[in-house]
């Protein structure tokens, strides 16, 4: 368990590197200079190997979780990571969604102000339009918190997590897919068994969950249809967070290697590091990282860290 949560981590801000040096790129543009190798500078003038918030927030979640279940103590993560305090990739915050940030604003009044009980409210949001990607590209490490666990406790614990930065249920039931499809993996299915039994799960869930039609709907083609078999055309990789978890999947379906399916994800365009981010650590956990230069790792971004970190969340959560 500690090799696949060691190529996780790594896999995961790996992703997020090589897509940070093109994010908005359009999907014509890459497709006439597609990305092939770890680039540096770009979008956000960066050295080679630089991730971004997506990478930051899951180490402060998975940090946090080293000590157990706390979202005062997750919030004050954030909030230091926000403030340059913890997990930046070079001491200085370059990239931040605006959602994200003006929630980690609001995390941080509600700790000042000793308000935590309100942690806990903040996943009745009613503004469907909060429903970008942020709290999805973060969620993996509280696999390893809820996993075994019944669906609605899983459910309820990642909804209060990823409602710190996103309260829609939306993303909640977003990154309850997400999160049950690596759990399936975990147990050893393969990619393709994993997002069937996946959605076969998350149908039940809608149902015994009372999920209305509304939100079940914006999973049409995902749970109920086979995202796989659409093609790239019809495929959007905006910060959107259906359009990031449905190219995520479309990725892993139809690519066979690390590399294959984080480069796939990239050269979608547009919110390139956080769609790879999302499958990067998905892959890294299924495939390994084997077909990675070694020299890529070696210019990641505080990488003796991101082990460091990987080896002491092992020891926790490695039974």
């Amino acid at each position: 368990m500690k090799k696949k949560i060691e190529a996780m981590f790594l896999g995961l801000a790996l992703g997020d590197a090589l897509g940070v040096p093109v994010e908005f790129k359009s999907r014509e543009a890459l497709k006439k200079d597609p990305v092939k190798s770890m680039l540096g500078y770009g979008t956000y003038n960066q050295k080679e190997g630089t991730w971004s918030d997506d990478s930051s927030l899951t180490f402060c979640l998975a940090e946090s979780l080293l000590n157990g279940y706390n979202l005062k103590d997750i919030s004050s993560k954030f909030i230091n990571w926000k403030s340059g305090i913890v997990w930046t990739p070079h001491g200085v915050v370059f990239d931040i969604g605006i959602q994200t940030s003006k929630s980690i604003n609001n995390l941080f009044w509600i700790l000042k102000n000793k308000k935590e009980e309100e942690l806990t409210l903040l996943k009745y949001e009613q503004d469907e339009f909060t429903n970008g990607n942020g709290a999805l590209m973060r969620i993996l490490p509280l696999l390893f918190f809820i996993k075994g666990k019944e669906i609605s406790s899983q459910f309820d614990i990642i909804r209060d997590v990823a409602a710190l930065t996103h309260g829609h249920i939306r993303s909640a039931i977003s990154c309850l897919i997400y999160l049950k499809f690596n759990e399936f993996l975990l147990e050893g299915d393969s990619i393709e068994k994993a997002y069937l039994q996946t959605k076969r799960v998350i149908k039940k869930f809608f149902i015994d969950a009372n999920i209305s039609e509304r939100e079940t709907s914006k999973f049409q083609r995902l749970i109920f249809d086979d995202i796989s078999k659409y093609p790239e055309n019809e495929i959007q990789s905006t910060g959107y967070v259906i359009h990031t978890l449905e190219a995520s999947f479309w990725c892993l379906l139809n690519t066979k290697s690390y590399l294959e399916s984080v480069f796939k994800a990239i050269n979608l365009g547009e919110d390139t590091d956080t769609t790879a981010t999302v499958v990067g650590g998905v892959s890294g956990l299924y495939y390994g990282l084997n077909d990675v230069p070694e020299g890529w790792l070696k210019n990641l971004a505080r990488v003796d860290d991101i082990k460091k970190l990987a080896e002491d969340f092992s020891k926790k959560y490695e039974s």
